[in-house]
């Protein structure tokens, strides 16, 4: 409910538009279709909202609202003169959005799973525990890995990963696993957001053309600040004392580990390499890097396991990839997409970014970002396309990154850390740390600003 009022309050700040005659959108807001078209995204976002106690996946809901707005999108057109092949221009924008997202992520995604198959992570969780440091250790120790780990796997992925040693660690002190879980979101979206290959609305950014790849890199002292200011407040708050010894094994990596780790940072290099000097869209570099690993994969089959043996095989690794989520921004591309086709973006950034300006709106989309999936945010920035320089596209960037930190549920690795902490994190001991959070996120900005500005 409370996403359906900021959602209603936001579109009725400023009149309908005149005519689709004077914009690239129907122009078509104050209709009854369009209205329904906003019920319909508000209550699919509810349930993705809820989707921790009805166990209903997310991209579920979504796709089927995209599907009811352009339905009503086509309808509103065709009544009011628009020709089909106007419509159809815009929705090819849309999938051409997400066709170029969706097969960068894929092959991201790809990576993640292959070194995971190759016990790359569990070698490093093993070797975490086996060395006994103590909780505040620990606990800078765990944060520091997820914020570099998040630059280049997305923020959920490096939080669950990380967060499976503060629980094997951390078993016999519910607090410490409390206070390290608030710290693994944060250190998992502020490091996000300084890396195109972080988080997602930082690669959207970075496929729009909105920066350059090294310009992202303007971000990284106020993620680090973003990170560390909570976290020094948080310090003090751990127990000043050891784990518990464990008898726990030593994790030895596959055969082959250390050379995909390898060819993932030369996948990211051949991206950033397609977009720099080629001027071609990163997801051909990316699709490159796949190549990468699929000859590789069959040079492990043939070479260390003998021919016939399946002991690697790439696809399965695509196979496991995140779909969900995949599919989940598929549907936020195209519901979003309809309504801005509609107007009501237009509407937004005429309300958002005429009316406050781009400092005070950006700061807000941060905001908002801790109630509403960054993804959906971003991308409706995106698709508005307000006047910007660089200085506010890198704020705005920040600020989607980790505004989700305020809240558990404001991020997919909240959402996903309590679902797995057994109780030990919660909202409400999330939203306890939330004033250092807000502290983090103001000196963020403000660091930005001093570093940045022009």
């Amino acid at each position: 409910m409370i996403r359906a009022f900021l959602l209603l309050s936001l579109l009725s700040l400023v009149p309908e538009l005149a005519s689709a005659e004077e914009s690239d959108v129907l122009g078509l807001t104050g209709t009854h279709r369009g209205l329904y078209c906003v019920m319909v995204f508000i209550v699919s976002y509810a349930f993705v909202m809820t989707e921790e106690f009805t166990h209903l996946r997310k991209s579920k809901p979504v796709i089927l609202a995209a599907g009811i707005i352009w339905a009503h999108v086509a309808y509103l057109a065709s009544s009011n003169g628009v020709s089909a092949e106007k419509v159809h221009v815009a929705f090819e924008h849309d999938l051409k959005e997400y066709a170029e997202l969706f097969l960068f992520l894929l092959v991201a995604m790809t990576y993640i799973n292959a070194m995971a198959e190759r016990n790359v992570f569990e070698a490093l969780r093993s070797w975490l525990v086996r060395r006994q440091f103590g909780y505040r250790s620990l606990f800078w120790i765990t944060g520091i890995i997820t914020f570099f780990l998040s630059s280049v796997a997305d923020n959920l992925t490096s939080a669950l990963l990380v967060g499976a040693v503060v629980m094997a660690v951390g078993v016999n002190s519910p607090k410490f696993v409390a206070l390290g879980f608030v710290n693994l979101v944060s250190a998992a979206n502020a490091g996000g957001a300084f890396s195109p290959f972080g988080d997602i609305t930082t690669l959207m950014v970075w496929q729009a053309g909105k920066a350059e790849f090294f310009d992202f890199f303007h971000l990284f002292i106020p993620s680090v600040v973003n990170f560390v200011v909570p976290a020094a407040i948080m310090h003090f708050a751990i127990p000043n004392e050891a784990p518990t010894a464990t008898d726990e094994e030593q994790v030895q990596m596959k055969d082959g580990a250390l050379a995909i780790c390898g060819l993932f940072g030369l996948t990211i290099m051949t991206a950033v390499s397609f977009k720099q000097f080629l001027h071609l869209p990163p997801f051909m570099g990316m699709m490159v890097g796949l190549s990468f690993l699929m000859l590789y994969g069959y040079r492990l089959k043939t070479v260390f396991y003998g021919p016939g043996k399946d002991k690697f095989d790439v696809f399965n690794n695509v196979r496991d990839a995140e779909w969900d989520t995949l599919l989940f921004f598929f549907g936020v591309v195209f519901a979003v997409g309809g309504l801005g086709y509609i107007g009501y973006l237009e509407l937004a950034s005429e309300a958002m970014y005429d009316g406050l300006g781009p400092t005070t709106a950006n700061i807000l989309i941060g905001v908002l970002s801790a109630i509403v999936d960054n993804i959906p945010v971003m991308f409706a920035v995106l698709s508005m396309d307000p006047e910007m320089d660089l200085y506010q596209w890198n704020l705005v960037t920040l600020t989607a990154g980790v505004g989700g930190t305020m809240l558990s549920i404001g991020s997919a690795a909240g959402v996903a850390l309590m679902g797995t902490s057994r109780g030990m994190y919660t909202f409400f001991s999330h939203l306890k740390w939330t004033p250092a959070i807000v502290a983090g996120y103001a000196a963020a900005i403000f660091t930005h600003y001093l570093l940045n500005s022009p």
